[in-house]
């Protein structure tokens, strides 16, 4: 490609507001633009490098065993209400409506169709297990895009699903994805932590996620220092070190006089007693305006992920003060001894050995001493509700620390929870039907190419890995005729090694400035000073060398 002739333009300064050196830097060196917020064109530049992320997901998807295919972007809006998500995913759906008012959902992400696809087949045992995937367009309206291509309104992703007799066959399913996809990653250069995450929106009971360990990414997430354990902190369990709480005989529950501000430092200082020994209270809503009181030890703080499991809520927030009025208690004073409206409670674990307790008595200024469970309360359920932080141990006792990253993919059991919903069937020995046990598998293709950018730059532009680059070689000619350079470009080519060269008349400055910009894995010079030889230099080497031709293509072909 010579790069007269090539669709694209670099950029010395950008946009103050592009603070992400993947958004900077794609942008600058005319790999993306920006169409409207969260939606970006691929320039040729980056779809070369995207197309080729694309392949070697492909190439591995398909060693694993899935078999490539490809769904509509439209999806009737009724498979959505099947599975009760038309409203209550965790991003904003997209619909519109055909000129037969026909309703349809742009696809966010696409288990309904899969199965939908999966059922209009009459499958039996025999037929499986399979894993079906494609590379498609999904479409999420996020309240906030931001960083480039890290979080997108339109974006490419391969997403597989898989569909099983048994648990058991699922199971050796989700290893194998797992394994295709730490090689996958691999490949391309990145270093993903496998974490346990929340399933969320995609339903089932656990999934993971694989994390690259960068400050610009938004999952947060804990692990011990030797790896073994890596969660989310939507998920992530600790010990609540329940034993530090000296035992001690039940006391009469008493109501007492509390002239305080409504917090519990001002109940710690007041009553001379730990915030171990409090009761943090925090009253939710849920989407049917059902009331959920969450309980937990006073040092712990409620991890809202976690209640909406043990709840059984799809979606929370925080009530009102005149929502807290109308169960006849105070903000600041609230408690789970006396309620007397319909409230659903639902106690944190580090609660079910907590002895004489304290808390609010649901009257303003008043509190209640000595609280014991069962007693003085009675839950709806007890669960793990709390929220893990750094320097909390975990249960074989190694201390948990803070990271963040990018997520780039994710691993999902889904089990029977669309097969059930859309009663997806097929014929087991017996001749029975027998709901289909599936698992789902994603990577963001997009995300995963700014990722790489993220991690391999300096303060010149991008430094791409070779397996991605766009060009294998960026031929720079520096000389006043293309005669020599053109002799080496046709060389190049002719070996089949792909080879940007620029042939542009522009200054040398400009030239240079602009290989190292754009990024490609080596770079060539031809020039007055580098007489029959040409500058071989790697992109994120220091270091030129003067060599031969012939010795260059020796030193790259396979």
């Amino acid at each position: 490609m010579r790069q007269s002739r090539l669709f694209t333009k670099t950029q010395k300064q950008v946009a103050p507001h592009l603070k992400l050196a993947s958004h900077r830097l794609l942008h600058q060196a005319g790999y993306i633009r920006e169409s409207t917020a969260g939606r970006y064109y691929f320039l040729p530049l980056g779809l070369k490098v995207r197309d080729k992320i694309v392949q070697i997901i492909e190439q591995e998807m398909n060693a694993a065993g899935a078999i490539k295919m490809l769904t509509p972007v439209l999806h009737p809006l009724e498979l959505w209400r099947e599975t009760n998500r038309a409203s209550s995913v965790g991003f904003e759906l997209m619909t519109i409506k055909d000129r037969n008012g026909a309703e349809f959902a742009l696809g966010g992400t696409a288990e309904e169709m899969m199965v939908d696809l999966v059922r209009k087949f009459t499958l039996s045992y025999r037929d499986l297990p399979f894993n079906i995937y494609q590379f498609s367009q999904k479409f999420r309206d996020e309240l906030r895009a931001r960083g480039g291509l890290l979080r997108v309104r339109e974006f490419l992703m391969k997403d597989s699903y898989s569909f099983h007799a048994s648990e058991a066959d699922f199971k050796q399913e989700y290893q194998n994805m797992r394994e295709t996809y730490q090689r996958i990653f691999s490949k391309l250069q990145l270093k993903a932590l496998v974490v346990e995450a929340d399933n969320g929106y995609i339903g089932g009971d656990y999934c993971h996620e694989f994390v690259v360990e960068h400050p610009a990414g938004e999952s947060r997430f804990l692990m011990t220092e030797d790896g073994t354990y890596a969660a989310h902190e939507d998920v992530a369990v600790f010990a609540k070190n329940n034993q530090a709480v000296t035992p001690e005989p039940c006391k009469p529950l008493t109501e007492v006089a509390a002239v305080r501000e409504a917090t519990m430092a001002a109940g710690v200082v007041l009553h001379q007693i730990p915030l171990t020994k409090h009761l943090k209270n925090v009253l939710y809503v849920d989407e049917n305006q059902r009331l959920v009181l969450a309980v937990l030890r006073g040092d712990l703080s409620v991890n809202e992920t976690k209640l909406k499991h043990v709840a059984a809520a799809n979606t929370l927030r925080m009530a009102t003060a005149e929502e807290i009025a109308n169960i006849n208690s105070v903000a600041g004073f609230l408690s789970p001894v006396g309620i007397t409206k319909a409230v659903y409670i639902v106690a944190d674990d580090s609660t079910t050995t907590l002895i004489n307790a304290c808390s609010g008595a649901n009257k303003f200024q008043r509190d209640y001493l000595n609280i014991n469970i069962k007693r003085d309360y009675t839950p709806n359920v007890i669960g793990d509700i709390a929220m893990a932080e750094a320097g909390y141990v975990t249960k074989s006792k190694q201390t948990l620390v803070e990271r963040r990253g990018i997520e780039v993919g994710n691993i999902f059991q889904l089990g029977y929870h669309y097969s059930k919903l859309m009663q997806a069937n097929f014929i087991n020995q017996a001749g029975q039907a027998e709901l289909y046990y599936m698992g789902c598998y994603g990577i963001g293709v997009d995300r995963t190419l700014a990722t790489i950018v993220e991690l391999f730059h300096d303060d010149k532009g991008i430094c791409w890995p070779e397996i991605v680059s766009p060009f294998k070689f960026h031929l720079l000619n520096l000389n006043k005729d293309s005669v020599q350079s053109d002799k080496v470009y046709q060389a190049l080519q002719k070996v089949g090694f792909e080879v940007l060269y620029d042939d542009r008349v522009v200054s040398a400055g400009i030239k240079l400035n602009d290989a190292d910009l754009i990024g490609i894995t080596y770079r060539l010079i031809v020039g007055a000073k580098t007489g029959n030889n040409i500058e071989y230099k790697s992109r994120s080497s220091k270091q030129a060398e003067l060599i031969s031709l012939t010795e260059i293509i020796k030193r790259h072909v396979q």
